[in-house]
């Protein structure tokens, strides 16, 4: 690995422990709680660099793409909203849920926060609205953006492979279902989420 000027190796005692440069047996995960995977070989474990380069809108907040308006947006109010349709999913909906303000999980004012709840419920309750879902899943990294967000994804009814973790895997794998069956999706979970409560169903232009 090269290491940029800017960068040093990241050190800790935990840092100084782990197995850098070597490739763990990950053969226990194939099988696991919910057999999805026949296989699994990791990289070897990379040296760990500091500081992490920036996040998209980390530097610089006008360059946020989660702070901009867009046509994906299918439900907002004053303080969150969900978007959805970058591309056509193979899990019957993916969306992604966002403050409407530039706010960190660490910094987001409490007020943000304490919507952060009633919207998830009613985002849960609406996914659950599409034919043949059963759960719906609630995902954050918050490694590829730094503005609040959690992904939700849709896991169809009698997937026992797509239990946990797993199920944005799945979504990597799946092929696209039909269009005109993901724009379906969107609007039955946009029109639940409008008759839950407040907000409104919109594009954003």
């Amino acid at each position: 690995m090269t290491i940029d000027e800017q960068q040093r190796l990241a050190d800790s005692p935990w840092h100084r422990w782990a197995p850098i440069g070597q490739t763990l047996d990950a053969s226990h995960v194939a099988g696991g709680p919910v057999p999805s995977i026949r296989s699994l070989e990791l990289l070897p474990l990379d040296q760990m660099l500091v500081p992490e380069r920036p996040r998209a809108g980390e530097t610089d907040p006008s360059e946020c793409v989660a702070c901009k308006p867009s046509e994906h947006t299918i439900w907002a109010n004053d303080a969150w909203g969900v978007r959805a349709g970058f591309a056509t999913p193979g899990l019957p909906f993916v969306a992604a849920l966002a403050p409407r303000e530039h706010v960190l999980l660490e910094d987001a004012p409490i007020e943000v926060l304490a919507e952060m709840g009633p919207v998830l419920q009613r985002l849960s309750n609406a996914v659950k609205q599409i034919p043949g879902v059963a759960r719906c899943h609630f995902m954050r990294w918050n490694d590829g953006s730094a503005h609040l967000h959690l992904w939700a994804y849709a896991r169809p009814e009698g997937m026992m492979q797509g239990r946990g973790a797993i199920l944005p895997y799945w979504e990597q794998v799946m092929p696209a279902m039909p269009e005109d069956m993901a724009r379906e999706h969107i609007e039955i979970v946009a029109q639940a989420m409008l008759k839950s409560g407040d907000g409104a169903y919109y594009p954003e232009r």
